[in-house]
């Protein structure tokens, strides 16, 4: 009969296999519960404290990373660039009209724009906050990440 150190490091193996499989990465979380289950058998405890030891720390994992996971801020599809790329280019807006729109000319063609920032909508240069449908939504252009949008978008008002 296998050794208890021995099965707590074979679960703790099944576990990671399954997450390998799955992507769930809780399942991680359980194996390393499992391997501290292992190191309390090793240390000679009783087969309660493994338990303890597994349960706990397992748990515990779990907990955090569920708390880390929905702390993490929340970013809209339509305004996340890992999504679209077009969020932070540069576009120039010759005027607004009463109903706070313009027709705007961004990747070779003519797209509705909509004000999405905070004060007066003025003709100038802004930058595109997020994509709904096909409308871009501008907020005013800031010098400090202009620069880095237009090299990030390799985009140039002219």
């Amino acid at each position: 009969m296998m050794s208890t150190p021995v099965q707590w490091w074979i679960i703790a193996a099944v576990l990671v296999a399954l997450e390998l499989a799955s992507g769930s990465f809780y399942l991680l979380m359980l194996a390393v519960g499992a391997a501290a289950g292992a190191l309390a058998a090793h240390l000679g405890l009783g087969t309660t404290w493994q338990w303890v030891a597994a349960a706990t720390v397992g748990a515990g994992l779990i907990a955090v990373l569920y708390t880390m996971r929905n702390r993490r801020v929340k970013t809209a599809p339509q305004a996340n660039r890992d999504i679209n790329l077009d969020i932070g280019s540069i576009v120039q807006v010759g005027s607004w009209d009463a109903n706070g729109e313009a027709r705007v000319r961004y990747r070779g063609s003519d797209w509705t724009a909509r004000f999405g920032g905070h004060g007066a909508a003025l003709p100038g240069q802004y930058r595109i906050q997020a994509m709904d449908g096909n409308t871009l939504v501008l907020e005013p252009r800031s010098t400090d990440s202009a620069n880095t949008a237009q090299a990030q978008s390799g985009t140039y008002p002219g």
